[in-house]
C-alpha cells in the first residue's frame, strides 16, 4: 500500500510553518493515541503514521528533502537517509520518537502526572497544626484569653528563610533544569518522577545555612495568646491563620487549628446551650412544698419554689440561666430536676411516726394506686 502524503497525514498545507505543523501533530496524536482508541483496530497504525510524518516535517533539512523528492528521499535511494526517518525503519524505532512523543505527553497525561504545570517550586507552604485545648464549663460560659505554647517550625532568622548561607538565593537544579521532575523512557511510555537531586523543589542550595541545614526553618516553641469566645463547646474549632508551621525556604506558613474540649462539671450537665442540674429534695419538702436554693453557672444562686406533691424526676426551668450562644443571640435555659430523697439511719421515734403516717396515707399515693390498679387488671385478665 502506497504511503500517504505527510502533509495530508497531518492535515496541513505544504506551506505550513513549524508552529502549524507542531500544533497539527499534537492534535492528531491526541486524537489517534491508542490508549484513547481501544475500540479502533487501525488507531495504532494511524498513530505511527502521524509520528512518522511529524519526524520528517519538523526537521527543516528533512522537510526540504521531502518537498523535493517525496517519500523517495527516505527509501534508501537518495543517498544515505536510511530506511525511515533517521534510519532504523520507522517512527516507533529510534530515540527521536520519544522526543516527538514527549511533545504531546503533557497534553495527554498532564493532569495525572503534573504535566508542564508540575514545575517545582522552591517555596512550599507550611503544614497546618492542631492544638487540643481543655477548658472548664465556667471558662466556656465566660470566655477567656489563654496563652498556649505550641511546638512548631518558624522561619530561620539566620538565612531569612532562604535556606542558603548568608541569605543567598538558591540556584536552579542542574538535573531537572528547575522542573522538579525528571523523565525516563520505559519502552513506549515516558514516565515522570520527582527529581532525586532537588526532591522536587526545582532549586538547590549549594551552601546550606548552618542554623537550619538548608530548610529555611527551625524548630521552636511559640507562645500564643488565644481568644476563647463565650459559648464554646466540645468540638468547637478555632482557626488562627498563618500561625501553623513555617513554609519551606520562605514559603507561606500554615494555619493553627485549636480544637476545644469542655471538661465535665460536678454539678451541671450540658446539652447544647441548655444546662441540667439534679437537686435532692427531702420527702417533707416534696410532700408539703417549699423553697430550695440552687446554684447557677455564673456563680450565683436562685430560689426555686417546689410545688406540694412533687415527684422524683419533675423538672423546673430557669429561663436564660444556661450557656450563652456562641455567636450571640441570648442564652439557653437551666433545668432543675427533682430527686426526692429517702431518709436513712432513722431513730425509733422516726420509724414509729413513719408507720403511723403510712397507716393514715392510704389514699395519698396516686402513682401507687394507679400502678396497683393496673396490676390487678392484668392478673384478672390472665386468670380469665
Amino acid at each position: 500500500m502506497a504511503k500517504r502524503d505527510f502533509y495530508e497525514v497531518l492535515g496541513v498545507s505544504k506551506g505550513a510553518d513549524a508552529d502549524e505543523i507542531k500544533k497539527a501533530y499534537r492534535r492528531k496524536a491526541k486524537e489517534l493515541h491508542p490508549d484513547r482508541n481501544s475500540d479502533n483496530p487501525d488507531a495504532e497504525a494511524q498513530f505511527k503514521e502521524v509520528n512518522e510524518a511529524y519526524e520528517v516535517l519538523k526537521d527543516a533539512d528533512k522537510k526540504a528533502a521531502y518537498d523535493r523528492f517525496g517519500h523517495a528521499a527516505f527509501d534508501g535511494g537518495m543517498g544515505g537517509m536510511g530506511g525511515g526517518p533517521r534510519g532504523g525503519g520507522g517512527a516507533y524505532q529510534g530515540a527521536d520518537f520519544a522526543s516527538a512523543f514527549s511533545d504531546v505527553f503533557d497534553d495527554l497525561f498532564g493532569d495525572m502526572m503534573g504535566g508542564r504545570g508540575g514545575r517545582g517550586q522552591r517555596a512550599t507552604r507550611g503544614s497546618d497544626l492542631r492544638y487540643n485545648l481543655r477548658v472548664t464549663l465556667e471558662e466556656a460560659y465566660n470566655g477567656l484569653q489563654k496563652t498556649i505554647n505550641v511546638p512548631t517550625s518558624v522561619k530561620c532568622g539566620t538565612c531569612s528563610g532562604t535556606g542558603a548561607e548568608g541569605g543567598a538565593e538558591p540556584q536552579m537544579c542542574p538535573t531537572c533544569s528547575g522542573m522538579g521532575k525528571v523523565r525516563a523512557q520505559q519502552g513506549f511510555f515516558t514516565v515522570e518522577r520527582t527529581c532525586p537531586t532537588c526532591s522536587g523543589a526545582g532549586q538547590i542550595v549549594k551552601n546550606p545555612c548552618s542554623a537550619c541545614g538548608g530548610a529555611g526553618r527551625v524548630e521552636k516553641d511559640r507562645s500564643l495568646s488565644v481568644n476563647i469566645p463565650a459559648g464554646v463547646e466540645t468540638g468547637t474549632r478555632i482557626r488562627l491563620a498563618g500561625e501553623g508551621e513555617a513554609g519551606l525556604r520562605g514559603g507561606p506558613s500554615g494555619d493553627l487549628y485549636i480544637f476545644i474540649e469542655v471538661t465535665e462539671h460536678p454539678l451541671f450537665q450540658r446539652d447544647g446551650q441548655h444546662l441540667f442540674c439534679r437537686v435532692p429534695v427531702s420527702v417533707t419538702t416534696a410532700a408539703l412544698g417549699g423553697d430550695i436554693e440552687v446554684p447557677t453557672i455564673d456563680g450565683g444562686r436562685s430560689r426555686v419554689k417546689v410545688p406540694a406533691g412533687s415527684q422524683s424526676g419533675k423538672q423546673m426551668r430557669l429561663r436564660g440561666k444556661g450557656m450563652p450562644m456562641l455567636r450571640g443571640g441570648g442564652a439557653g435555659d437551666m433545668y432543675i430536676e427533682m430527686a426526692v430523697e429517702t431518709p436513712v439511719n432513722l431513730t425509733s421515734k422516726q420509724k414509729e411516726l413513719l408507720r403511723e403516717f403510712e397507716r393514715l396515707s392510704e389514699n395519698n399515693n396516686p402513682e401507687s394506686s394507679s400502678f396497683f390498679s393496673k396490676v390487678k387488671t392484668f392478673w384478672d385478665g390472665m386468670k380469665s
